[in-house]
């Protein structure tokens, strides 16, 4: 059975279970991966193994002595309570992930990856230290853009029409048979809370619209937007509840804030695309460490800034408390369920439809619902065989 858990300094932790393939799971800041070590499931630091390519902060993976588990930390730039680097931490994640994808240091064609960090969270879904399961991945924040004081007064917040130039890494979706599986792991943790949480979130009582926000913490599926901007605020938060609507085609459900998921999910799908990786395995977890928009009354600033909310802590520990049951879930009921991979019940892949398939959102296929078929992918392959045979070894430290 195989674990990597990636931890990406600032960002979320990425798990992958498999036997004989490494489970990952990455976080991306140091207390998102702190959270994995001294646990008594498993020791991530019986094994350090030096992989070309990863962030020289992070160069290591860490992984239990067999093996079976692993953590990968991605690397981050900027306070992460403030205003994050996030196109820093995009660039960090795609780069560390590829590395990995592409490394001859391990198997990944059957691993599990679980994508897992904390969020803000949308008071209209869910409340601090929630556990969120995201179907889609929307990269909310690829739009036009001037300084908000020169608006014209007719001008609504965000998109109101899809995209004309498409890139490619504006939507993704994974497998929904798998995340309900995940979810139902989850459910069965108790979950940290804190009396600052408690009280915070009782503020939001007030708003109809906000019951969720007042309410315990608990296990939500709902999808993930992602953006180079440190965002907050009621306009900002409609508008990318509306942007994540259109672009997911009326599915989605927009409900978390975070910064590298679409990054890392695109080195993934690029690994697909040359048999290193396998899509369908892949579950995004995040946990709700701070409203994304005041409560009524609140001034925006203040939200930001300045409010204790009390859900960061509860949120590190529910990464751990809630993700821990996935991968147990995982690696319990392999050879009965997941060792031949859990068949999809939706479409999978990038907005591109690059693994075959009809996208359900978007404008459709670029590859007539076909999958991309490189002419070198056999050639990548026997190249990375060929390395390994060499003796391009880690670095391991028992």
């Amino acid at each position: 059975i195989g674990y990597l858990a990636a931890t990406a300094a600032g960002s979320p932790a990425l798990d992958l279970v498999s036997r004989n393939h490494p489970h990952v799971v990455k976080p991306k800041f140091p207390p998102e991966g702190d959270v994995w070590y001294n646990i008594p499931e498993f020791n991530l630091l019986e094994r350090n193994i030096t992989v070309p390519g990863f962030s020289p902060l992070f160069p290591d993976a860490h992984c239990t002595k067999d093996g079976s588990v692993c953590q990968v930390v991605t690397g981050e730039s900027g306070p992460y309570y403030l205003v994050r680097q996030h196109l820093a931490l995009k660039i960090n994640a795609a780069s560390t992930i590829t590395a990995l994808t592409f490394s001859p240091l391990f198997d990944l064609q059957k691993t599990y990856f679980m994508i897992a960090g904390i969020a803000g969270i949308s008071p209209k879904v869910a409340t601090l230290g929630s556990v969120t399961f995201a179907r889609y991945a929307i990269q909310v924040a690829l739009q036009y853009e001037f300084d908000a004081r020169e608006i014209p007064e007719n001008f609504t917040t965000g998109p109101t029409e899809y995209p004309k130039s498409i890139y490619g890494t504006e939507v993704f979706e994974v497998n929904d048979a798998l995340r309900q599986l995940a979810i139902g792991f989850a459910k069965t943790a108790t979950l940290n809370d804190s009396s600052d949480a408690m009280a915070y979130r009782a503020n939001y009582a007030s708003t109809s619209a906000y019951t969720a926000g007042s309410r315990p913490p608990s296990v939500v599926a709902c999808d993930v937007a992602t953006s180079d901007v440190y965002f907050s605020g009621t306009l900002l938060g409609e508008a990318f509840e509306n942007t994540t609507k259109l672009f997911t085609n009326g599915t989605g459900e927009y409900c978390t804030t975070a910064q590298e998921d679409n990054a890392t999910l695109e080195a993934l799908l690029r690994g697909a695309i040359y048999n290193l990786t396998d899509f369908s395995r892949i579950i995004v977890l995040r946990t709700a460490s701070d409203f994304d928009r005041p409560y009524t009354g609140e001034p925006s600033t203040v939200n930001l800034f300045y409010a204790n909310q009390g859900g960061f802590e509860p949120a590190i520990q529910n990464i751990y408390l809630a993700g821990v049951k996935v991968v147990e879930g995982i690696l319990n009921e392999w050879e009965s369920t997941f060792k031949k991979g859990v068949k999809p019940n939706n479409y999978i892949g990038d907005i591109f439809g690059s693994l075959g398939g009809a996208p359900d959102f978007g404008p459709g296929s670029e590859f007539n619902n076909n999958p991309v078929i490189p002419s070198s992918r056999k050639r990548v392959r026997s190249l990375m065989a060929k390395r390994a045979m060499a003796g391009v070894q880690a670095t391991t430290s028992e």
